[in-house]
């Protein structure tokens, strides 16, 4: 009987990593290391953790950049809480960095930042997912690795 428990709480583990990851992303002030951190240590699938991660928070980057795109910086500003001098930095950052920028979206304080300038700058939405996946991917593949060695 305990091994049916173990498929649906390790399903319900990942889709709350999943929605932690998207959710850190856009709309709520929260992290998802310590979850990631939490996941490792309790020896989940590192693959899976990793990938599950980087995708909702990816996706979560997805969604700022597409109210960008569409110009709702009030939106943005609002109910993302990114404020006008969090956004000047990181036009900055686009400014000095260019597309580059989108690499450090994982960032605390700026990275949702960046990622609504890249919808309001009407950035390439490929040349974002290039950037924004691989610098999410590489935060959740270290993080994940570190966790591994403490």
């Amino acid at each position: 009987m305990f091994e049916q428990l173990i498929v649906p709480v390790s399903i319900y583990t990942y889709l709350s990593l999943f929605i932690t990851s998207f959710l850190a992303s856009t709309v709520l002030p929260l992290g998802s290391e310590a979850l990631v951190i939490l996941l490792i240590k309790s020896n989940h699938n590192f693959y899976a953790v990793v990938l599950l991660a980087t995708v909702g928070n990816y996706l979560g980057a997805c969604t700022t950049y597409y109210l960008g795109l569409k110009g709702r910086s009030g939106v943005i500003e609002k109910y993302l809480s990114i404020s006008k001098k969090e956004l000047e930095k990181a036009d900055r950052w686009f400014t000095r960095y260019g597309s580059y920028a989108l690499l450090f979206t994982w960032l605390p304080l700026i990275g949702d930042a960046i990622t609504a300038v890249g919808g309001l700058l009407k950035l390439d939405f490929r040349v974002f997912s290039l950037y924004v996946f691989t610098g999410k991917f590489v935060r959740y593949l270290a993080l994940a690795y570190l966790a591994t060695q403490i």
